[in-house]
Parts: structure tokens; C-alpha cells; sequence
């Protein structure tokens, strides 16, 4: 016990120093002053290399902010809350591609014109969780009407009717659930749900048919966890059917272990740690270099994404936090193993000592081969969000662990003392 207090000291050191310079980074470099929200195309020393702005990365960002604001103490500092209801603000006025729709934008201008449309639900999902963050955080009921209204819409394209989205169904095309899609509004239920019983009641019977079309996602008689089924649950044929993702199987497994512990469920929480920590670990962990990789085809056949080698930093950090929650729910050691082999490699592999924060593309060997710190598809949002609760989890842990202070007991027979 003595050796894995000193593990878990040491890791919540080491996460809340890199978290104060993860925040250091954006809070210097992608505060857009003129325009309001964040500019995310952020180079190795933080120089702005191109000013689109993408409406996912936007609510992520607002999103973190206000979540540190709320849960970290250190953080609670009004220019951090101000930073995001400005980004807030800049959602509100420019997401939505046409006012009276709910459909967002994928990609702004940076005074906020419409680039680009995706046909899917993810701009939405993180303006949601954004809306809401910015409703706990600064009491304003106008962030939360909009955030239950983006909810509804949400659960209508996905359960009801996608035709809102602009996705024609084609003759041809396969009719597939990713499983980034029940994994999302999984996400969505945990945020409305977090101290709020009216709303955790509201979005139950939601939060159940996630979890039952997550776990679809485990094929082969439970030896593979398959990033796209068919909607009737079943395997698919192609390339398509034999993806794997197990970056993405472990921060599904993060998600589903925390709707185990609200339901207080440990044959479920037994199989999630089998299936989606362990399992997706097992099979992609690279053993020649280290590093979990991108994309794994079910039957060892070469994938067909180009990337699918590479080492990217948001698989890394879903797998942190995935291992960390399986240990603070079981105790078991194994899994604090794994969380420190993952958490050497990326800290080693990822974070740059230079200028701060992590690089997020490194070739198979682990070299870097993108020097960015923001883009497209990264922002303000993995790193920051792992740092944060594996620190959190950590604290947990450690006062856990700790002997409660003894109480001395006084002799009935002495006189008390004064």
C-alpha cells in the first residue's frame, strides 16, 4: 500500500503541474479579443496559422473552461469565466447555420460565417455541453433553455428522424451506427444529469438505450470491440465492419464505467474493464515501439486509413482516464499498472517541455510528425480534460487512503479538561 500511495502522489503531482501549463498555453495564445470565442490553429510556439474557427473545438473550449472553473479551485478566476462566456456568446451568435434552424456550422470564419457543414451530430453535441456548462457555472438560464432545446434535437435526428442532418439515404450505402454516436449522447445524459435528479429521471430511459447500443459494439462472441455495426446490432461486412478504434472502445469504457457506478452495478462494471479497457489495451498496444495504435483491422488485415499506425494523443488520454476509473472502482492493481504504462509513454512521447502543452501526431516509432498544438481536430479539450479528472481521481484516491485522524477517548472517570 505504501508503494502505490507514493505511485498515486507522485501521478497527482505530475497532472496538476502539466495541467497549469496545458491552461497556461491556451489561455495565452487562442483568446480571440477582437471577435470573441477561440482560435484553435494554434503552431508549435503557439502562432496562429490560420484563423477558421471550428464550432466543435469552440464548445469544447467553453466547455473546459467553465468546467475547471467549477471543479478546480485554483481555477476559479473570473477571467476564466469571462473568456468563456465571450466564446459562449460567439456560439450563440454565429453557430447555427441559419437562425431559425438548429443545425450548426462544422467550420467559421472568424468573425463567424458559415465554411462547412458536416452531415453528423458532433458540432451539436459539444455547443450542448457548452450551453450547459455555462449555465452551471454562471446561473444564466438562457445558456440552459438552450442547451435542453439542442438535447431534444439531438435525441429527434438520432432516434427519430435524421433527414435534418442532410444525409440522403443512398441505395447502395450501409446502414451503420458508429459507435461515436450512442457513446455522445451517453456523454450529453452524464452532463444533464450531473446533480440534477429532474433531469437525470428526464434523460434515464435515454442513458439505458446508449448503453445497450454501445455494448452492440462488442462482436465475435466478446473478443472485439467494432467501431461500426449494423443498426440491428449485427457485424458488418468490409473494411467498414472490421474497424477498431481502441482509443476510442476505452473512452467509451470511461463513459459506460461511470453509468455503472451510478447504478451501483458491478457485473456490468466487470464486464466494461474485460471488454473496453482491457481487451481494445490488449490488442493495440503496439509492442515493437510503445503507444496504442490509431486504427486495427478484427482479422490483422493491413487498414485501409493511412494514419492507422500512428500515435495520436486523444487515444492516450482516454486510456489514462479509463484505467485510472477502472482502479478507483476495483482496487486493482493490474489496472493501476496499465495506467502508469500509458501515462510514461504519453507523457514522454507527447507533452513538449519547450513551449508547453502536447503535440498530437507522432509517427509509429513515436517521433513527432506534426508540430501543431491545435487544429482541426484538436483544441482545448483531451489533454486538459485527462489532466484535470485524472487529478481529481487522484485527490479521491489519496484522501481515500488516508487513516481517518484518531479521536481520543476520554476516561469517564477523570474530569474533562478545560
Amino acid at each position: 500500500m505504501d508503494k502505490e500511495r507514493e505511485t498515486l502522489l507522485a501521478w497527482r503531482e505530475r497532472m496538476r503541474q502539466e495541467l497549469d501549463q496545458v491552461m497556461a498555453f491556451w489561455t495565452e495564445h487562442s483568446h480571440d479579443r477582437v471577435h470573441g470565442g477561440f482560435l484553435t490553429c494554434l503552431g508549435q510556439d503557439g502562432q496562429v496559422y490560420d484563423d477558421l474557427k471550428y464550432v466543435w473545438l469552440q464548445g469544447r473550449q467553453v466547455w473546459m473552461y467553465c468546467r475547471l472553473y467549477r471543479k478546480i479551485e485554483r481555477f476559479h478566476r473570473p477571467e476564466l469565466l469571462d473568456a468563456a462566456k465571450a466564446g459562449g456568446d460567439f456560439l450563440l451568435r454565429h453557430a447555427r447555420v441559419t437562425p431559425a434552424e438548429k443545425k450548426c456550422a462544422f467550420v467559421l470564419t472568424r468573425d463567424g460565417s458559415p465554411v462547412k457543414v458536416q452531415r453528423t451530430i458532433f458540432s451539436e453535441c459539444f455547443y450542448t455541453m457548452a450551453m450547459d456548462e455555462l449555465w452551471r457555472a454562471t446561473g444564466d438560464t438562457c445558456y440552459r433553455r438552450e442547451a435542453l432545446a439542442m438535447m431534444e434535437q439531438l435525441t429527434h435526428w438520432v432516434r427519430e428522424d435524421p433527414s435534418g442532418l442532410g444525409r440522403p439515404q443512398l441505395p447502395g450505402a450501409t446502414r451503420a451506427e458508429p459507435l461515436a454516436v450512442p457513446m455522445m449522447l451517453l456523454c450529453l445524459v452524464e452532463q444533464f444529469s450531473e446533480a440534477d435528479a429532474e433531469l437525470a429521471t428526464r434523460y434515464a430511459e435515454l442513458g439505458d438505450w446508449c448503453v445497450h447500443r454501445i455494448l452492440q459494439h462488442v462482436q465475435r462472441e466478446g473478443t472485439a470491440v467494432l467501431e461500426n455495426v449494423a443498426e440491428d446490432g449485427g457485424e458488418l461486412a468490409g473494411c467498414l465492419g472490421r474497424q477498431q478504434n481502441p482509443g476510442h472502445a476505452m473512452e467509451a469504457g470511461w463513459f459506460l464505467l461511470s453509468y455503472a457506478s451510478r447504478k451501483g452495478d458491478s457485473k456490468l462494471q466487470a464486464h466494461i474493464i474485460e471488454k473496453f479497457l482491457l481487451l481494445p489495451f490488449h490488442s493495440g498496444w503496439d509492442p515493437e515501439h510503445g503507444g496504442l495504435f490509431y486504427f486495427q483491422d478484427a482479422d490483422g488485415l493491413c487498414p485501409t486509413q493511412l494514419e492507422w499506425a500512428m500515435k495520436l494523443w486523444w487515444p492516450h488520454s482516454e486510456a489514462m482516464i479509463a484505467f485510472l476509473m477502472g482502479y478507483s472502482a476495483t482496487g486493482d492493481p493490474a489496472l493501476l499498472r496499465l495506467f502508469c504504462q500509458v501515462a510514461e509513454y504519453t507523457f514522454r512521447q507527447f507533452r513538449d517541455p519547450k513551449y508547453g502543452e502536447w503535440f498530437g501526431y507522432l509517427n509509429r516509432e513515436g517521433k513527432v510528425a506534426l508540430t501543431i498544438k491545435g487544429g482541426p481536430f484538436k483544441g482545448c479539450f483531451h489533454v486538459p480534460r485527462c489532466l484535470a479528472m485524472c487529478e481529481e481521481m487522484l485527490d479521491a484516491l489519496l484522501n481515500r487512503a488516508s487513516p481517518a485522524p484518531r479521536v481520543p477517548v476520554q476516561d469517564p472517570t477523570t474530569e474533562p479538561a478545560r
